[in-house]
């Protein structure tokens, strides 16, 4: 039975179950994943929780409680895998510290390190990242104080008890003791991930430049645009295809992804007449131009900036914004500088040529999966007709934050405020967080003057994050994940922006202020549960 576990916030829609021990934690896995219970939408295991996030309109968090209370999990897990021999050079930046806080030579930490044998225990924090549970219980050390901004594709690391690979360039607190050459991660095989649950894995130490037979990875398909609409003249940053996602993959370390701002991605294909779900083009601060090749429909939400139509007879004819305009071929639209907010949305009447990776034309910066960044020369193409007529909405004009403002954010407390002191949480509540430039579609670095200061020292097992949640490493500085965000973490997460503000934290300029208020889960049911009515042309939205 499940009556020691304990039950913790996670957010609006989600909530952790911590159990004793890893051997738990999967037993407790494989049993909801046989019993498939409605509302579930999806499991996402960590080493000692399993978070379980719900559709609040088909079940409750009392009702998928009463359910896990009555489980029976004395039959344990029992998990079967292949053997993989993963070569490394041993020249990471952190061998020597690790060596020096185990009180080994680095000589005998390889050795040690190439002698044991790991087993994958979940996978998550990114695709292909997998957790290995290793048969020398001496390898154990502590995470970094404070995560690097870029850890190297194929990285070996250790953190805790766990070792672990990055698959793509990405941040990471754990401690680099070399790097493979394998893929541990790749959408054009079968599977992608090269590493799964009950898998064995031994590291066998290889010279630096030794010739190495790598995992085959066979050449990207790239889509044939057969209608060419427009070319793209200039993008002072990368610009992205953003779509609604990829939900309930985060088991496989696949994060939703999607539009920072889904309403404005909604507006956007509304205005014209495209599917609710189709990509269209996300735009960080302005700066972007397109040529129409052939006349074309469009629409920029989001983000209000201006823009600019200059015809081939050089005539300036300002665009409006939030509703749908032509371009005729030759014409270049500019969108200029947002005067609020940080992301606008250009949306094509037919919905562009774009293949999907895995069920999705999102491209998700910190997994690495999806269309190639969109710059100057980029062909872009329209896939077909519209499904509907065009339709200018009125909630494609809403005002966001600029970066001179303070905005405030609703959030949960949980699921580890406990970690913290009374005055470390009266720091994270009751002072403004400054946006740094670090941030980027993964999370909101915020700096603040009071840094957030914890009551528990100690290591905090990986376990599952979402979007919106706010994790907050050694240094007491938070990082608010957003859309491209890791799914599991191993820094404890104080509170989670409720749902209904995720899209607002989407839109928080560099250099705006956060403040953020809790609210108890009560409030958010019923914040929701009324946004929602009112969505439908009932209720009335909640001031």
């Amino acid at each position: 039975m499940v009556d020691r576990a304990r039950i913790l916030p996670a957010g609006s829609d989600a909530f952790l179950i911590e159990l004793e021990n890893l051997d738990a934690t999967l037993s407790l896995m494989d049993s909801l994943l046989a019993r498939q219970s409605a509302g579930v939408v999806e499991l996402v295991p960590g080493a000692r929780t399993v978070m379980v996030r719900f559709d609040p309109l088909s079940t409750s968090r009392s009702e998928l409680v009463d359910v896990i209370r009555g489980l029976d999990l004395s039959r344990g897990s029992a998990r079967a895998g292949k053997s993989i021999d993963i070569p490394v050079v041993y020249d990471g930046e952190d061998l020597q510290d690790v060596a020096d806080l185990l009180g080994w030579s680095i000589d005998e930490l390889i050795r040690r390190h190439t002698e044991a044998t790991y087993t994958v225990a979940f996978t998550g924090f990114a695709p292909g990242f997998a957790y290995m549970t290793c048969d020398d219980p001496e390898i154990e050390v502590p995470r970094r104080k404070s995560p690097r901004v870029k850890i190297p594709a194929g990285s070996v690391a250790v953190a805790g008890k766990f070792g672990g690979i990055y698959p793509s360039d990405s941040p990471g607190g754990w401690q680099l003791l070399g790097k493979t050459p394998l893929a541990m991660w790749d959408t054009t095989r079968n599977p992608a991930a090269l590493l799964s649950p009950g898998d064995t894995v031994r590291f066998r130490r290889a010279e630096a430049g030794a010739h190495i037979t790598k995992v085959a990875k066979p050449a990207p398909h790239a889509p044939t645009i057969s209608a060419p609409a427009m070319t793209v003249l200039r993008s002072d940053r990368p610009a992205s295809y953003q779509d609604l996602g990829r939900p309930s993959m985060a088991s496989q370390g696949v994060a939703r992804s999607g539009a920072l701002d889904r309403d404005a991605l909604l507006a956007a294909n509304r205005c014209v007449g495209n599917a609710r779900d189709a990509a269209a083009i996300e735009i960080a601060f302005g700066g972007f131009s397109v040529r129409a090749d052939v006349p074309v429909t469009v629409a920029v939400t989001g983000a209000r900036c201006p823009l600019n139509i200059r015809t081939p007879d050089g005539r300036e004819i300002p665009a409006p914004f939030g509703l749908p305009f032509a371009l005729d071929a030759g014409d270049e639209l500019t969108l200029g500088i947002p005067t609020d907010g940080m992301v606008s949305y250009l949306a094509l009447r037919g919905h562009y040529a774009v293949a999907p990776v895995l069920g999705s034309a999102s491209t998700d910066i910190l997994a690495k999966i999806g269309p190639a960044p969109i710059e100057a020369g980029s062909v872009l193409g329209t896939a077909g007709p519209a499904s509907s007529a065009v339709d200018p909405w009125e909630g494609a004009l809403r005002r966001l934050p600029t970066s001179k403002e303070i905005v405030t954010l609703d959030v949960i407390l949980g699921p580890r405020f406990d970690w913290f002191t009374s005055k470390g949480v009266e720091a994270f509540c009751n002072q403004e967080w400054r946006v740094t430039p670090q941030s980027s579609r993964v999370g909101i670095r915020l700096s603040g003057q009071d840094a957030i200061e914890r009551s528990i020292s100690a290591e905090l097992p990986s376990e599952g994050t979402l979007q919106g949640a706010i994790q907050v490493p050694a240094d007491g500085q938070p990082v608010l994940f957003l859309a491209d965000h890791p799914v599991t973490g191993g820094y404890p997460v104080i509170a989670s922006v409720a749902d209904h503000h995720l899209d607002l934290a989407g839109q928080i300029p560099i250099g705006a202020r956060i403040r953020f208020r809790p609210i108890t889960p009560f409030d958010v049911e019923a914040i929701e549960l009324n946004a929602r009515g009112a969505a439908f042309g009932e209720g009335r939205p909640v001031r």
